[in-house]
């Protein structure tokens, strides 16, 4: 078909431009649509206790222990974590579609083997078995 066609049969050109135009409404009608689709990357949560300890204190004996065992743990992203006086807290950012409930297994995992190398004083919950997602 070339344009002379087109030119020449008006009708046809109509015919063709509604078809294309319905097959559209079909297709748009018919794509799945999520009302709050789950874009959020999972995040991990590590909280740590260490009574009566300065800021500085739980940093050096009890986040940055826990930090070099919890980094690289697959998929993960990256990191945050702040100690204040007698309590610390890291969250770990996984990539977008890792599987949350593996990355909390494997973190836990990681957390466990750390509590060795913290000071016998830090009382550390692992993460729960349901990880939360960031909003």
């Amino acid at each position: 078909m070339t344009v002379k066609t087109f030119i020449s049969r008006p009708l046809l050109s109509l015919v063709i431009s509604v078809f294309i135009v319905l097959l559209g409404v079909i297709s748009l009608l018919s794509l799945p649509v999520e009302r709050y689709p789950d874009i959020a990357s999972p995040a991990i949560y590590v909280w740590a206790s260490y009574p009566g300890a300065s800021a500085e204190t739980v940093h050096k004996s009890v986040v940055m222990p826990l930090e070099e065992a919890i980094n690289g743990v697959k998929r993960m992203s990256y990191m945050t974590s702040s100690a204040s006086n007698g309590s610390a807290s890291i969250t770990i950012y996984f990539e977008q579609g890792a599987n949350a409930d593996m990355a909390a297994v494997n973190v836990q995992n990681r957390v466990i083997q750390a509590q060795v190398e913290t000071c016998h004083g830090a009382s550390l919950q692992p993460p729960p078995t349901k990880p939360r997602r960031m909003p």
